[in-house]
């Protein structure tokens, strides 16, 4: 079980059909939209004080809702692009640490329909109450493939005949003149520190977004979504994706 917190990503919880449990201190439209989902859908719920829910979210913003949820669950890497469509569109994502981010790069996957995400077990941001908030309620959508060794599972993507394309400051390709139509999976390294060398080493080839300020690179969020509107604007054309 987790907690999330705040009246969209506990709504899309609902929705999705992950809720255990509904704590709730606010009234208004929204709040009671919440309780009457929650309500539909047998779910238990709580009336509890604005300072109990304070205390549980450690001082985050939850719009007087918060809610335990079932853990998301995790695929395996064939599944994910199995299940997803067809070009497959995935994120890889090498070391993001900060839940906001997370929450940010989801919100960006279900923005464009894509497959999922590749998080590894250990050296990710945890998918709790902070990134569900930072997605909207993207968390209860998107689909995840949680793996011990990204090196691996990029090898994995490979035989079910995904392309991986690592992004990179000195990449060797621009991003935008990329075949973005083929089944493509992006691979985002951590913020600062960028692609790990054997996770680099591992994809098809790296791309870069062109920069033309003073700043060198973007936020690794603002840069997925970047590429992956990329990716769709390529595949409307004429792409059933």
């Amino acid at each position: 079980m987790m907690l999330i917190y705040g009246i969209n990503p506990v709504l899309e919880a609902l929705r999705a059909g992950c809720v255990r449990r509904v704590r709730v201190s606010a009234g208004g439209r929204r709040a009671h939209e919440v309780v009457a989902l929650a309500a539909r859908a047998g779910i238990p719920i709580n009336r509890v004080p604005a300072h109990a829910l304070d205390q549980a979210t450690d001082g985050g913003v939850h719009q007087g809702i918060v809610a335990d949820v079932a853990a998301p669950a995790s695929c395996t890497v064939e599944e994910l692009v199995a299940a997803g469509p067809a070009p497959a569109l995935v994120l890889v994502l090498d070391g993001i640490q900060d839940p906001h981010n997370l929450g940010a790069i989801l919100r960006t996957v279900d923005g464009v329909g894509g497959s999922g995400v590749v998080i590894q077990h250990r050296r990710a941001a945890a998918r709790g109450g902070t990134a569900a908030k930072a997605s909207a309620g993207a968390l209860a959508h998107v689909r995840s493939a949680e793996v011990v060794n990204l090196a691996r599972a990029l090898n994995e993507l490979k035989s079910v005949g995904v392309w991986t394309v690592g992004l990179a400051g000195d990449g060797a390709e621009r991003y935008d003149r990329l075949d973005l139509t083929r089944p493509t999976a992006f691979v985002l390294g951590a913020e600062g520190q960028g692609l790990r060398r054997l996770v680099r080493e591992r994809c098809d080839l790296t791309a870069s977004i062109p920069m033309r300020g003073h700043v060198a690179s973007l936020n690794v969020s603002v840069a997925a979504g970047v590429v992956l509107f990329e990716a769709l604007r390529q595949r409307g054309r004429g792409s059933r994706f």
